[in-house]
């Protein structure tokens, strides 16, 4: 890659900026000056340094956040705040988008790449990926809808779903409850509660595939997935 191709699209300026950045001479490769911005660097084994700090080049990035309610699942919106507006600039330069979505007042588990081919596996409906919510619900919460769940039930627009497994938490006038599944229609866990005659009053992701939801994860904070969790959802897409 050439030298001033990846310093812009790290985002240490334009083009033209990063021209001037080499002409001064802060940008070294294995600690030789660099001013021709167009040298080419192998940044697998070569070492880049901008004033003596090592830069790191990543051609993907994997991102955990625990998204907040009131924040869009998209990459832009011209009125209201999306999930890459709470991203640092260091990592919106690589441009990452949301896996799926979650819906604008639902929170917990959303993952954030640039890497198209994982993210298309995690959402393609022939892999079946399953998705856990915990959700508290208006009304009480029965057998007879653990039963229904199951079947697969049928949304208001006449859709059947897939069959869902339905978990109960805690039974009462709000009851708490846990839903796996592995489809992502329109607001489908609402949808599914009303077809059921309930009503969802809060909603939150905590886990997709084999990968749970970091607890520690402030609401709007969000962390790198390790090697090992990038490695877990790659393999558990082969099975």
């Amino acid at each position: 890659m050439r030298i001033d191709k990846m310093l812009a699209n790290l985002g240490y300026g334009s083009r033209k900026e990063v021209k001037q950045l080499l002409k001064s001479g802060a940008v070294r490769i294995d600690d030789v000056i660099v001013k021709d911005p167009k040298q080419h660097v192998d940044e697998k084994i070569q070492t880049v340094t901008l004033n003596g700090e090592v830069i790191e080049y990543k051609e993907f990035i994997y991102l955990m956040m625990n998204k907040p309610p009131g924040v869009l699942s998209a990459t832009e919106d011209s009125a209201a705040e999306t999930v890459i507006d709470l991203l640092e600039i260091g990592d919106q330069v690589y441009e990452p988008f949301p896996v799926g979505r979650l819906d604008k007042d639902t929170e917990g588990l959303l993952l954030i790449t640039n890497d198209g081919q994982l993210a298309h596996r995690l959402l393609s409906p022939k892999k079946h990926v399953p998705k856990t919510y915990f959700a508290v619900i208006d009304r009480e919460v029965t057998e007879e809808d653990i039963k229904a769940f199951a079947k697969g039930v049928t949304l208001d627009d006449g859709y059947e779903t897939k069959p869902g497994e339905l978990k109960i938490l805690k039974s009462g006038l709000r009851s708490d409850i846990e839903l796996t599944i592995t489809e992502g229609k329109f607001h489908q866990v609402k949808r599914m509660f009303e077809a059921v005659g309930k009503r969802v009053v809060y909603l939150k992701r905590i886990s997709m595939g084999p990968l749970p939801l970091d607890e520690t994860l402030e609401l709007g904070e969000y962390r790198e997935l390790t090697d090992e969790e990038v490695e877990l959802l790659r393999e558990y897409q082969v099975k």
